[in-house]
Parts: structure tokens; C-alpha cells; sequence
């Protein structure tokens, strides 16, 4: 499992594909984020053979240091939404970001495009892990199934679905997801068009 990381951290550091600023459009109420299991709340769900990352509902606030925060229980009562319908129109909402932003292509030493990237200051990239266009944006690139990585809120990276490209260099992204103070997941996502991401592996090296 470490070569894919080997081109992940050595190839190049792309530059990161910007989103608006949240003083400049209304703030995202909508948003299902990716956390270590340890921060699983009363509104968090787990992703089909996911062993150590829950989804949690959270919105963009100007008043957190991170720009966003969890729904407190007045608040999410307010909604008028199960978690599940939150969850629903979160994925909705994932995909319109997802179509406004354009990722970096990155190409390995043989010229062909290795992996791709959404990565700047925003702290919702991490939450295009569940947009239902993901993987048909990148059919084409990588095949009908990609494999997705998010360690931290501020990342998302896409590759084609290659075991033998994961051997190199995950010690260096799971201390990455270690030392984040912002981790999202360590946990490696198969994802294929009409389906819900799926774990396929952990930065640790073992498949759950």
C-alpha cells in the first residue's frame, strides 16, 4: 500500500483550488463531515465497513475558529430533519460545491495523470467525499471506480482504484491525519457511481 503515497507526497504539493470566502455567500448549513470515530456525536452515521470514520452533521459558522461546528441539540431539533434526511440533502449540497470547483490533475514520472486533488484554506473539501458526482466526474480519468483519500478537512484526493499503488510512503499520511488538528479520516474510500463510499483500507496498512 505505499507507492500511491510515495506519488502523493513526493510528486508535487498542487496548488489548491480556492472556494469563496465565507463572508462573500451564505453560509453552508448542510454539511456531513468527515471525523475520526472518537468524535462521533448524536449526529454522526457510519459509512458501509468503515471501522474508524463517522460522518457528523455540522455548519459553517463564522464565530468557530475552524469555520464550521456541530449542531447542538436546540439547533438540530430546529431543523425539522432525521439525520438521515440531513444527511440526504448534505449530499445535495456536497454536489454543488463539488461542480463549482475545479481539481488539480497531477502527473506521475510517466507522464500520465496519476492522482487528482481538491485542496485549499476551506474546511469543507473533506465533505466532497460524499458527493454523488465524484466518481462520474472521474470515470473517464481513472475508471468506473476511484479510490478517495481525506486526511484532514482541508484535502480530498482521487485515484484510480490500483492496490499495487498503495505500498509507499502511508506511515507519512497517517502522521499527517495524526497530527492535523483538523484530521478527517484515515481510512481509504472505494467509491463507484450509485453506491455509498466504501473502506478498503486504513493508512495503517491493514484492510478493515
Amino acid at each position: 500500500m505505499r507507492s500511491l503515497f510515495c506519488l502523493l507526497f513526493l510528486l508535487v504539493n498542487p496548488l489548491p483550488a480556492q472556494q469563496p470566502a465565507a463572508s462573500d455567500r451564505k453560509l453552508e448549513t448542510l454539511l456531513l463531515m468527515p471525523e475520526p470515530k472518537a468524535m462521533r456525536g448524536a449526529y454522526s452515521i457510519t459509512l458501509p465497513n468503515s471501522q474508524q470514520t463517522v460522518l457528523t452533521c455540522y455548519r459553517e459558522s463564522t464565530a468557530a475558529l475552524s469555520g464550521v461546528e456541530t449542531y447542538s441539540v436546540e439547533a438540530f431539533t430546529k431543523l425539522g430533519l432525521s439525520v438521515e434526511s440531513f444527511a440526504a440533502r448534505a449530499k445535495t449540497a456536497a454536489d454543488k460545491r463539488l461542480l463549482q470547483l475545479k481539481p488539480d490533475l497531477i502527473k506521475g514520472e510517466d507522464g500520465r495523470i496519476a492522482y487528482a486533488v481538491y485542496r485549499g484554506e476551506s474546511p469543507l473539501y473533506a465533505t466532497l467525499l460524499i458527493a454523488p458526482s465524484l466518481p462520474k466526474i472521474f470515470a473517464e480519468l481513472f475508471g468506473q471506480e476511484i479510490w478517495v483519500v481525506t486526511p484532514d478537512r482541508h484535502s480530498l484526493y482521487i485515484f484510480p482504484a490500483k492496490a499495487e499503488l498503495l505500498e509507499e510512503f502511508a506511515a507519512d499520511l497517517a502522521e499527517r491525519y495524526a497530527t492535523d488538528a483538523y484530521a478527517a479520516s484515515c481510512e481509504i474510500f472505494s467509491i463507484k457511481a450509485g453506491a455509498e463510499p466504501r473502506v478498503v483500507a486504513t493508512f495503517g496498512g491493514e484492510d478493515p
